[in-house]
């Protein structure tokens, strides 16, 4: 079986405006409500790809009352811990520009953890967990090499998709592919990655320190896909982005949904980005019906491969 991991779930509370002025009265044209969180956003593709899992993490409160409700209705099945503060909202402002304001979150107990990290503990080499996404404040911050060692422990294989502390704390353990955008390269390197091979020196940098493989999101350009023997690169078809919330998560499910279902990996890699760009191109997160006409149009070309 499949895990998701979110730590922090929350609602998100996505609000279209033709402008937003700071210190006035604003008024939406639209709102929607959505059960968010990145390891959340992955079930909710991979179950577009007709792939199930279970999302693990905290609920609580009526927001988290109202997730737990939204995913079971989708088909999803859950296994959240309970806590006692209400699972964050998150407000999403869509005008001109994007803007979003993120909540803290509730408070998890060691009680409450410890819960957590035994359904972890029940897990087996038949299993996959994918961990991403922030960690509430009350939450140590070595959460994700807990969860990575549960893992490793167990023969499970795991991928993740976070942050630098969050994605540097668990390299050593060997994740089956991790997922950073080119910024987030940037910052961990603290470089300018301004063409393929820079961006290609850094994924391989965090393959030095564990990471298997390495799929890097590059927006409007692309993606690039760097294993031991081969660099692969996806051109996207042009589009008019309207939110990019949840795209580097879609990429994730379609990279599983497709090795999941023993696609190839430059298949996997194809679809993985045509759930990215669906992602980018719609409202909410990717549909199945958007991401195969996408797959369509996705190029890939090997910018390297070993020599034999």
């Amino acid at each position: 079986m499949i895990y998701t991991v979110t730590l922090n779930p929350s609602i998100d509370y996505v609000m279209f405006t033709s402008q937003f002025e700071l210190g006035a009265l604003n008024r939406a044209a639209a709102t929607y409500k959505f059960a968010g969180g990145k390891g959340i956003n992955v079930s909710r593709v991979l179950k577009e790809h007709g792939v199930d899992s279970v999302a693990l993490g905290f609920t609580g409160g009526f927001p988290g009352k109202f997730i737990e409700h939204e995913l079971i209705e989708s088909g999803i099945q859950t296994a959240f811990v309970n806590v006692d503060g209400d699972t964050r909202i998150n407000v999403k402002l869509k005008g001109g520009s994007e803007t979003e304001i993120n909540a803290p979150g509730p408070e998890v107990t060691k009680a409450q953890e410890a819960a957590f990290l035994a359904q972890l503990e029940q897990l087996t080499g038949d299993d996959l967990v994918i961990i991403s996404g922030s960690v509430p404040g009350t939450l140590d911050q070595t959460i994700y090499s807990k969860i990575a060692q549960r893992c490793t422990d167990r023969d499970v294989k795991f991928v993740v998709d976070a942050e630098k502390e969050l994605l540097d704390s668990v390299l050593s353990y060997g994740p089956e592919f991790v997922k950073p955008n080119k910024v987030e390269l940037e910052e961990m390197f603290g470089e300018t990655l301004d063409n393929d091979t820079s961006i290609t020196q850094c994924a391989r940098k965090l393959m030095a320190k564990g990471a298997k493989q390495v799929l890097v999101s590059l927006g409007g350009d692309g993606a690039l896909l760097v294993t031991d023997t081969l660099v692969l690169k996806a051109v996207v078809p042009s589009g008019r982005v309207i939110n990019t919330v949840g795209s580097g998560d879609s990429t994730v499910a379609g990279m599983i949904a497709g090795l999941a279902n023993n696609e190839s990996l430059e298949d996997s890699f194809r679809r993985a980005v045509a759930s990215g760009t669906a992602t980018a191109f719609t409202e909410d997160l990717a549909q199945q019906h958007d991401i195969d006409k996408i797959m369509e149009q996705i190029t890939i070309t090997t910018l390297m491969e070993a020599k034999e």
